[in-house]
């Protein structure tokens, strides 16, 4: 399906949209997606992510790996992360998805938006949605994975929403010891801060990353940045 405009204009027309009606920017753009003959922004956002070479992404990755994918809400984030451990079951390996967000429904509705299908896929893949999802809990659960599982945390800025979980640098070097020692990708779904501005550069990078709580991007091996349709990847210098 064409597009009537690039999706950046999309994208102005929601803004306006938003202001005019006085409606959250998420439906407007959810509106205009519908206009396009899509049923709502995520899966307008899938179309222009579609001729990116997962593959090829998920060839750069190596057991033990702490990737991020960044993007602003409607991107393409969550699909990316699905699409890579979709990748992953697709070399034998497992695909758990941890979510602190979305429900099972959500989630595998989103396979044929990807071309996937989870049927195909069902002894392979997991989804986790408890509440008490933390890095101790991942660690938990994974604690028997094999290497080259592919695990995604949907997302990064809520791994210490509860008082009762470790602050956020602690969680992620968790994480990092463990994937290293047990040779499994953890990739965490990350949000953009607000303040990043598409206009003067394309796509985010990670001093774009938003951090309500102290956290070194070191950390991560690998990142994937998306806007746009564009997608970047970088490899920790």
């Amino acid at each position: 399906m064409r597009l009537s405009a690039p999706v950046y204009h999309l994208k102005r027309k929601a803004r306006l949209l938003s202001r005019q009606q006085n409606i959250p920017l998420h439906a407007a753009l959810d509106r205009v997606a519908a206009v396009e003959g899509f049923a709502g922004w995520s899966l307008l956002a899938s179309k222009t992510n579609s001729a990116v070479p997962v593959g090829e992404l998920y060839s750069r990755l190596s057991p033990g790996d702490l990737v991020l994918i960044g993007a602003r809400r409607g991107h393409g984030k969550t699909l990316m992360s699905l699409r890579l451990a979709v990748e992953a079951m697709k070399a034998g390996n497992r695909g758990v998805f941890f979510t602190l967000e979305d429900t099972e429904k959500v989630v595998l509705d989103r396979f044929p938006v990807i071309g996937a299908d989870h049927a195909e896929f069902a002894d392979l893949f997991e989804f986790d949605n408890s509440d008490a999802i933390s890095a101790e809990y991942i660690v938990e659960r994974l604690a028997q994975a094999s290497p080259g599982t592919l695990a995604v945390v949907d997302y990064l800025q809520l791994l210490d929403q509860k008082r009762e979980n470790p602050e956020l640098m602690i969680q992620v070097r968790i994480l990092k010891t463990f994937a290293r020692a047990r040779g499994v990708i953890v990739v965490f779904i990350s949000q953009i801060d607000r303040s990043y501005d598409p206009a003067l550069k394309p796509v985010p990078d990670l001093a774009d990353v938003r951090l309500p709580n102290p956290l070194d991007l070191k950390l991560f091996d690998k990142m994937v940045f998306l806007n746009n349709g564009l997608v970047e990847f970088k490899v920790a210098s």
